[in-house]
Order: structure tokens, then C-alpha cells, then sequence
């Protein structure tokens, strides 16, 4: 099959994407816009942006679900969670939280790695800088950051990980490469100062971030020619990077909220659907339209 390019069209196509995309009606089904209230400094937005970063799997509303009951465990104040958590023992109001696979115990032990952190490094951009600054960059950065939040392998205090946490932060340095799409999105909202991201990282430049590629980002990006791979890897977040690069030098990442919920929104339904996609800004430049009819 013959590879599917972008068009010279497509940066002016991606723009007009960007300009009509209704920004408020999807943060109000975005975990971010429940982080957003709650990042009152660097540290609390670190928090929640982790906390709600680690619990990104499945759909948006179950999410949000279990971010809001954790918060609400929290007694409203998640940095809260992370000081109880230098006591010994577990926390007893996480006594039977549970999202998908991510357990209380699990959720704990963050709360645990996160007072360590806290101790330790300063803040979680201070041990993804540790990375960021060597010979492997951004991906050193989440490495870095990946190990900050394990922890070391003989455990905290002498309390060991719980069966599955270390799983949670994959690094895209490892063996299997994976794209980290939890860390990278947590990256992009630390980092980008334009709404609706956060801006509370000041030492790494916006330029250096790559694409949190979850599902539906990747969908569009592959049916626009952003990237020729077929599964979901470190080697596709820096294909799709480098290809918005060429659209936006400095903020390669700036169409990432309007890309991923345009898929979950359904104004990608992902089939050809001329009632949904006729007005779509990109549809001139999509797989399954170029150079078909619209019947």
C-alpha cells in the first residue's frame, strides 16, 4: 500500500482545527480541568497533576470519577494525602479506593514516593531535570522521573512496592520502549504556560516535549501521515514529535488536547461518516478520504 504523506495542506488544515475547537466544552471532560482549581503552586499542582496523570486509563468520565473520590479521600487537599503519608502504616481513608488495576495500596505508595520526593529532590521537576540534562533528553528526563517515583527496589523505609506499582512508570528508556503516555501528558502539563496546561515548570522549554500518544491521538496522527508505524511506541512519539515540529518549532505539543478530544469527543468518529466529517478542517488531508468521493 502506498504510504499516506501529509498534505502541503495540512499545518493551515491543523490551525483551523485549532482555532474552532471548543476548548472549555472538552476541559470539562478532561482530568485537567479538576486538576487546574487545585494547582495553587508548583507543589500542589505536581501532586495533582500526578495523581490524576497515574490514574489516566480508561475513559475520560471514569477517570475524573476516581480522581474526584480520591481527592475527596484526600479530606480536599491531596498534598495532605502525600505529608500522612511519611507516617507509618497505611492511610485509612484510601481503604478501599480502586480505579481499573490501580489499587489503594498502589495509590498509598505514590503518597509515600511523593514525601520522599518531596525530602529529597525538592520537587518532581527537579528530579525529571536530573535527566532531561544529560545525553538522552526528554526521554532521559522520564526516565529520571520514572525512577523517582518507584523508588528503589528494596523499597521505601523498608516498605516494599506493592505487586504491579512499579509498572505504573514505564520508562521510554527500557527494553520495550514504551510511549509513557501518563508521564508525558503530566510533562505537558507542568510545562506549557498556554491554556489550559499549567505552566508551573519553569527549566524546561516547551520546545523539548513530545506527544502523550493514547489512543485516539494516535489514530488521527497515523490517518493524517504524521506517522507510517503501526503500534504505539517511543519511536512513533518521536515520529508524530517530529512531524508537528515542522508545523509548530516551539510548541510541537500544542495541538495534542485538540487532537486527542477530537477523538474522544466523537467529532472523529473514525469511520467515514460524511454527517460527522463534512465539516471537519482535516478531512481533506485524512486516510480514509483523500482522493475519494463523499458519498
Amino acid at each position: 500500500m502506498r504510504a499516506h504523506r501529509p498534505t502541503p495542506e495540512l499545518p493551515a488544515h491543523l490551525e483551523e482545527l485549532y482555532r474552532r475547537f471548543p476548548l472549555e466544552r472538552s476541559l470539562a471532560h478532561d482530568p485537567l480541568g479538576l486538576v487546574r482549581p487545585l494547582a495553587t503552586d508548583r507543589w500542589h499542582a505536581e501532586v495533582a497533576g500526578i495523581f490524576a496523570a497515574t490514574l489516566a486509563v480508561g475513559n475520560t468520565t471514569a477517570i475524573r470519577s476516581a480522581f474526584t473520590d480520591l481527592v475527596a479521600r484526600s479530606g480536599g487537599d491531596l498534598t495532605a494525602l502525600v505529608e500522612r503519608a511519611g507516617r507509618p502504616g497505611p492511610d485509612p481513608g484510601l481503604e478501599g479506593f480502586r480505579h481499573r488495576w490501580i489499587r489503594s495500596d498502589q495509590v498509598g505508595y505514590l503518597a509515600r514516593r511523593l514525601h520522599a520526593v518531596s525530602r529529597e529532590e525538592g520537587s518532581l521537576e527537579s528530579a525529571f531535570l536530573q535527566g532531561f540534562r544529560g545525553p538522552s533528553g526528554f526521554a532521559g528526563g522520564l526516565d529520571a522521573l520514572a525512577r523517582a517515583l518507584r523508588g528503589p527496589s528494596e523499597g521505601t523505609d523498608g516498605i516494599l512496592a506493592p505487586t504491579g506499582y512499579r509498572r505504573l512508570f514505564p520508562s521510554p528508556l527500557e527494553a520495550n520502549r514504551s510511549a509513557c503516555k501518563r508521564l508525558t501528558l503530566f510533562v505537558r502539563w507542568m510545562v506549557r504556560t498556554s491554556y489550559p496546561d499549567l505552566g508551573v515548570w519553569r527549566d524546561v522549554p516547551t520546545d523539548a516535549l513530545r506527544i502523550p500518544l493514547d489512543q485516539h491521538v494516535y489514530w488521527i496522527a497515523y490517518h493524517l501521515g504524521l506517522t507510517r508505524r503501526r503500534s504505539r511506541t517511543w519511536a512513533t512519539v518521536e515520529e508524530v514529535t517530529q512531524a508537528l515540529r515542522r508545523i509548530d518549532p516551539a510548541d510541537p505539543v500544542r495541538l495534542d488536547f485538540v487532537l486527542c478530544h477530537t477523538g474522544i469527543s466523537g467529532d472523529c468518529p473514525k469511520r467515514r461518516d460524511l454527517s460527522v466529517c463534512g465539516a471537519c478542517a482535516v478531512r481533506p488531508d485524512c486516510r480514509m478520504w483523500r482522493g475519494r468521493g463523499a458519498a
